[in-house]
Formats: C-alpha cells, sequence, structure tokens
C-alpha cells in the first residue's frame, strides 16, 4: 500500500512537481496539497497522512517549523519532511528541536527527494551535515560566530543595540562591538546594509 503524503508548499510550480514525483514512484500517493503551514495543521486534524512534506517559509502567521511543531503534538506518529531553498543558518537546529525526522535543500542537496522520502518512512533521520554557504560582502557565513549571528539576527529584525542587549544578556557596548566585526568582516557601511544584505540573502530570515 502506498504512503499517503500532505505536501505543503506555497509554490504552484512547486507542488506540481512534488505531486507528479509521488505519483510516479509507486511507493507514495498525494493525499492532499496547502499552500499555508497552518492549513497543514487544520488538514491533520482532520485526516490521517503518513508523511508531511513541509516547506518552511510560506505566507501566514505560521512558518513551516512551528506547523511542524504543532503537528508533531498532534499526530506523533507522522513523518515530516522539511524542505527550503533558504539557507537560514537556524533551520537545521530548530527542525530538530520541532521533533521532524528529515530535512532536504530543494536545490543543493544531492540525496534525491525520493530516496531521503523512503530512508524517512523506513525510521531512518535524513540531514544535511551542514547548512550551505552564504556568501555576505567580503566574507562567508561560515565565518561569523554564535553570538554575532544572535547579534545580526536582532539587527535583521529591526531592534536597536539597546534592545538586542537586553535581549541576549550582554551591554549595549558588547553588542556594538560585534556589529562593528561584523561591518569589518563583510565591508559594509552600515548596520542597515548589514541586514538587509543578511535578510536578502536567505542567511537570516526574521519569524
Amino acid at each position: 500500500m502506498a504512503y499517503k503524503v500532505l505536501i505543503a508548499d506555497d509554490h504552484n510550480m512547486a507542488r506540481t512537481a512534488l505531486e507528479a514525483a509521488i505519483s510516479s514512484s509507486g511507493a507514495f500517493k498525494t493525499a492532499g496539497c496547502v499552500s499555508r503551514a497552518a492549513e497543514a495543521v487544520d488538514y491533520i486534524k482532520q485526516n490521517r497522512v503518513d508523511l508531511v512534506i513541509m516547506d518552511i517559509v510560506m505566507p501566514g502567521e505560521m512558518n513551516g517549523l512551528a506547523a511542524a511543531a504543532e503537528i508533531k503534538q498532534l499526530a506523533p506518529d507522522t513523518k515530516i519532511l522539511v524542505i527550503t531553498s533558504m539557507p537560514e543558518v537556524s533551520y537545521i537546529r530548530r527542525a530538530k528541536e520541532a521533533g521532524v525526522e528529515s530535512f532536504w535543500y530543494k536545490e543543493t542537496d544531492e540525496r534525491p527527494l525520493l530516496e531521503v522520502m523512503k530512508l524517512t518512512m523506513k525510521g531512518e533521520s535524513v540531514y544535511p551535515g551542514e547548512t550551505p554557504t552564504v556568501a555576505l560582502g567580503n566574507t562567508l557565513s561560515t565565518n561569523f560566530t554564535d553570538r554575532e549571528l544572535e547579534v545580526l539576527r536582532g539587527l535583521v529584525s529591526g531592534a536597536s543595540n539597546r534592545e538586542i542587549g537586553d535581549q541576549l544578556g550582554i551591554t549595549e557596548n558588547t553588542v556594538k562591538m560585534h556589529v562593528a566585526n561584523m561591518l569589518q568582516k563583510t565591508g559594509f557601511r552600515s548596520r542597515l546594509e548589514l541586514a538587509v544584505r543578511a535578510r536578502a540573502g536567505g542567511m537570516i530570515i526574521p519569524e
């Protein structure tokens, strides 16, 4: 019997491609398609599926990782495969925290999606070894410290140095130091340019 799959992706072309791959597999069949994360949660409340293929960035107040966490509470036996084209530095960690079984990058993952789906249904957890590296100005995403990334996330959200310091439990001067270090690494002239470019490249995506 073929495994029933729910597709949650807001791009029509992506959903069509996923449906075609599932239809040709013989091992899976599409149970439904939704374009918002919250709709995936609602669907699971009413229907049983074996696997949810969940994009992360979708319109609405809930993203795919938040929806995945809710689905695991509602239906712990339903397996979830998160897919994304965004190299957000926190996504792999947050997917694991949400209980997501597997994770697949749309453009860069070497394993075919159907292979990851089959391994997931066999009980394996398939994750990439690392987040794709993103160029940011004169440096790479891998050259930022964990604390710099936390400060950068605050910048992208529009928080002031004082607000970032309060959130992270550090002084405003320490925040300024981290910002200065990131500007030096990237070659950008302002914190605004740093924040805008980090968001545009998908390195930091605010909730």
